[in-house]
């Protein structure tokens, strides 16, 4: 199939929306996020133990959404709550590089590449995905280490003074370059996914690719970024107002003095209280008093459910209500991996434009490894029969000699 027509210029953004209502990238980041909240959630319980916090007290203060900053607790708490962030942080990312690989090749004409495939890649080329972070990260380590030692030269008496002010200048510009690091650091977090996945870069290519994009594109970062944030914030507006209606309908409906009635709100309620509980409403109306008054009037916690009374409800409704809320968490995921495939897929649009602009480089129109390798195949399967026919035909040259020879030995 023929690559999708572009026009390599800030109009092709406004797709990102669209592209990314799909299953399949819904779905790769709803596998991630469960994967990258399920050890975050686990590591982070943990952190509250080691910090002397029993489970009990941690859960029925944060319940599913637990969080150690803000609390007192040792280094080694906090380190093993480092590591879930990481962890959560580290899922984001390989499922923005398989959403960006779908994107890709879906731009390429390709829209039967499964999330499976996807993750495949994913699994094939983790190294920079890892490893792009590290290697800024030891930059950054490297500048700051040299200035340390220069600056303890520095001390030495009479001839520190002098260590000082002569290489000013280079201080001066290893300065400067520490600063545009760290902005290409930042950078790196929007871009590495779509490089690596549309690019095909290692971690070196990866790296290089963020300092040349931030150099040679920074108006149209900000320019795209600012066309991308509202549009995508109105698209996640609607799609999220249409997750909240089907749950009031369903509630509506079933709710209904003839149907379910007081049961559905024993089981709505209960699993609301699970899922969204009044402590994080009450957290979420706290950051948000300077621009409404409340977000949780007339509601059960942050999600529109009857009142009841959880104390009454009998053990087959609490059951209900478990299962329930595991599949509200499912779609209250599922709301934040589409805001997450807009932003992927708005990035990978981004990074195709740009090697347009400044390469001349339409990457649509190359072939990436999964075509390199079919027409590998194509050639191994042609050479193949190749082979098969001459071996066919050796074997019948041979029947024949041994026919004629069999006929004169007759003779």
């Amino acid at each position: 199939m023929d690559p999708m027509k572009l026009y390599f210029d800030v109009r092709d953004i406004f797709r990102a929306p669209r592209l990314a209502l799909s299953g399949k990238k819904i779905l790769v980041f709803v596998q991630a996020l469960l994967v990258g909240y399920a050890n975050y959630l686990i590591l982070t319980y943990v952190s509250f133990g080691l910090a002397g916090y029993t489970f009990s007290e941690t859960w029925s203060q944060y319940g599913l959404y637990p969080c150690l900053f803000g609390n007192p607790a040792p280094w080694y708490a906090c380190a093993v709550f480092g590591l879930g962030v990481a962890c959560l942080f580290l899922a984001i990312n390989f499922g923005c590089t398989a959403v960006s690989r779908i994107t890709f090749k879906q731009l390429k004409g390709d829209e039967f590449y499964s999330s499976g495939d996807a993750w495949k890649y994913v699994k094939k080329h983790w190294h920079p995905v890892v490893f792009t972070s590290v290697s800024f990260i030891f930059i950054l380590v490297f500048f700051f280490g040299l200035a340390a030692v220069f600056a303890l030269m520095g001390k030495i008496p009479y001839v520190g003074e002098f260590l000082f002010v002569i290489p000013y200048l280079l201080y001066f510009f290893g300065a400067i370059f520490t600063i545009y690091t760290s902005i290409v650091f930042g950078i790196s977090f929007l871009y590495a996914p779509a490089i690596i996945s549309a690019y095909e870069e290692d971690t070196m290519g990866t790296v290089f690719n963020s300092y040349t994009i931030t150099w040679s594109q920074p108006w149209r970062i900000v320019l795209y970024h600012l066309v991308l944030f509202p549009i995508g914030a109105l698209a996640s507006y609607i799609f999220i107002n249409f997750w909240i209606a089907g749950f009031k309908l369903i509630n509506c409906f079933y709710g209904c003095d003839w149907f379910m009635g007081t049961k559905l709100a024993n089981i709505v309620a209960y699993a609301a209280n699970i899922v969204c509980p009044a402590s994080l409403c009450n957290a979420l109306t706290a950051c948000c008093a300077g621009f409404s008054s409340s977000c949780c009037i007339g509601l059960s916690g942050c999600l529109y459910a009857p009142n009841a009374d959880l104390a009454s409800l009998s053990g087959s409704e609490t059951a209900a209500g478990i299962i329930l809320a595991v599949f509200l968490f499912l779609l209250i995921l599922s709301a934040f991996a589409y805001v997450l495939s807009i932003c992927s897929v708005g990035e990978t649009l981004m990074f195709i434009i740009f090697k347009k602009k400044s390469d001349d480089d339409n990457i649509l129109e190359r072939k990436d490894e999964d075509d390199l390798e079919e027409e590998e195949n194509d050639d191994f399967s042609m050479d193949a029969d190749d082979d098969a026919g001459n071996v066919e035909e050796s074997t019948a040259d041979d029947e024949n000699n041994d026919s004629a020879d069999n006929e004169t030995l007759a003779d």
